[in-house]
């Protein structure tokens, strides 16, 4: 309220939207929602990202245990949402009816082990340069990394490292790298309390990081207990990287994208570069204007009608076209959907940016299409469409999902008509140009055929889409290991 700040208005002209709230004025949740009215965070993530957490607890009728955000975290959301986000009200000029367009069948996919040891060192000269990046890149979207490889592994993925570096050439910059970080930490270390008076940036960054590294992942053993030494680093982490991006700061959400780096880095420093190269990736999620949540969510919109219209005319007669409820997913990329372990094979898997750009939206078009049977058959509204993808958390089988979301871009890629919309998104060429006359095939297709035959080759064991190991389809250890 203009009036007094500790009052929440709220006032929404998406009719579902208000009644959602409305309900949630019963007994015992009205408690819940008076809490917002006391303290509301004015951080501009903090009014969506915990949105579904706080219906999802007041469905439960449970309250939030101590280490878990609680739901005052979300109210700036109920009074500004995403400003100006448009999904499907209108059918803008230039772009192509994508409704009717014959997909095909999904290709059958499967999985390989994780990358070992081996395999690496295989891949890499005496002077520690890799040798074929494309082929080590396949590998790990293929089947991921042994756990014991991603110290050294994600710091190339992250871009951290350059790949064509040779181990002296990495040694140089983690002591050129080292330095800097030191240099960046004594500036807030070094600020007294007098002068942090007189800075309310500063104050409030410094707040906000205390409150959510003091719930954030607490049930891992790297950071539970008190006075935790790993919990200590993720602080000082957070507030260095203040002082490296003051503009930004720090917004909520952060720590959760921290706290997997550091607990595989085991090191401040390196954990904390690469954190700064995941947050180069990240950064349009938590500036202000939001522009790089309402983009993805606009793209996940296209991939997800091209893939079923029906869906999608469903989620919009339920008010849910605008897919907010995958809001979370894409902020913080799934971290609150898998297991803690399944987000490490998860991230290894997407940072290799394989097969296309964006393959977290098919990761989300997956997770969507093998619920939305349960959606339609039991009609779902806005309420329990809402309630049912919040329980999903930690129920969702990651390697099923992986081989789902490739199966979608290989159907997409095969597709001859895929439209100029679609093919940006997923940042490939279009295939919907006039067939060579001499060979009958185009040169768009016969690329993407080609790279879509790269994942299909490589080695076993697998996983097959039904989450199970396969041993019978063998590859000899050969191929599979002599690089592309």
């Amino acid at each position: 309220s203009p009036q007094d700040k500790r009052i929440l208005l709220v006032n929404s002209q998406n009719k579902s939207l208000s009644q959602s709230f409305e309900n949630l004025f019963d007994e015992p949740s009205y408690g819940l929602l008076q809490k917002l009215k006391k303290d509301p965070y004015t951080v501009t993530m903090g009014r969506f990202s915990k949105v579904t957490n706080y219906i999802f607890d007041s469905f439960r009728l449970s309250d939030p245990s101590s280490q878990r955000r609680p739901p005052s975290e979300m109210a700036d959301f109920l009074n500004d949402a995403i400003p100006g986000l448009k999904i499907n009200q209108q059918e803008e000029p230039g772009f192509e009816v994508i409704t009717r367009i014959d997909l095909g069948k999904q290709p059958e996919v499967s999985r390989r082990e994780p990358v070992s040891a081996e395999e690496w060192a295989k891949n890499m000269d005496s002077e520690g340069r890799i040798l074929n990046v494309d082929y080590i890149k396949q590998l790990i979207f293929k089947g991921g990394l042994c756990h014991t490889l991603r110290k050294e592994a994600w710091k190339f993925l992250l871009g951290y490292f350059p790949w064509n570096s040779t181990k002296e050439e990495r040694a140089n910059l983690q002591k050129k790298r080292t330095d800097e970080y030191f240099r960046m930490k004594l500036q807030w270390k070094s600020v007294s309390e007098e002068q942090e008076k007189r800075n309310s940036r500063l104050r409030d960054y410094r707040s906000l990081i205390e409150k959510d590294v003091n719930r954030t992942d607490r049930t891992n053993k790297f950071y539970e207990g008190e006075d935790n030494p790993g919990l200590i680093l993720l602080h000082d982490i957070l507030m260095t990287y203040c002082m490296y991006d003051f503009d930004l700061g720090y917004v909520q959400g952060m720590s959760d994208l921290l706290s997997p780096v550091l607990y595989v880095m085991e090191n401040e420093v390196d954990a904390f570069w690469c954190f700064v190269s995941y947050m180069d990736q990240m950064h349009q999620n938590f500036e202000e204007q939001m522009q790089g949540m309402k983009t993805q969510l606009i793209q996940l919109s296209t991939l997800l009608r091209l893939l079923d219209s029906g869906f999608c005319s469903y989620l919009e007669s339920q008010d849910s076209g605008y897919l907010y409820f995958c809001f979370r997913w894409l902020l913080i990329r799934f971290k609150r959907e898998f297991s803690f372990q399944d987000i490490l094979r998860l991230w290894e898997v997407m940072w290799t940016e394989l097969p296309c750009q964006n393959f977290h939206l098919l990761l989300c078009c997956a997770i969507l299409e093998s619920e939305k049977q349960q959606i339609m058959d039991k009609h779902y509204g806005f309420n329990e469409i809402l309630k049912h993808i919040n329980e999903l958390s930690m129920k969702i089988d990651v390697e099923y999902i992986l081989c789902k979301a490739e199966a979608i871009s290989m159907q997409m890629m095969n597709c001859k008509e895929l439209p100029q919309a679609v093919s940006e998104i997923l940042g490939i060429e279009s295939s919907s140009v006039t067939p060579d006359s001499d060979t009958g095939e185009d040169e768009s297709g016969a690329m993407l055929s080609c790279a879509t035959s790269l994942y299909q080759s490589m080695s076993t064991p697998v996983i097959a889409a039904n989450g199970t190991r396969d041993s019978t389809q063998q590859m000899s250890e050969t191929q599979s290991l002599t690089p592309a």
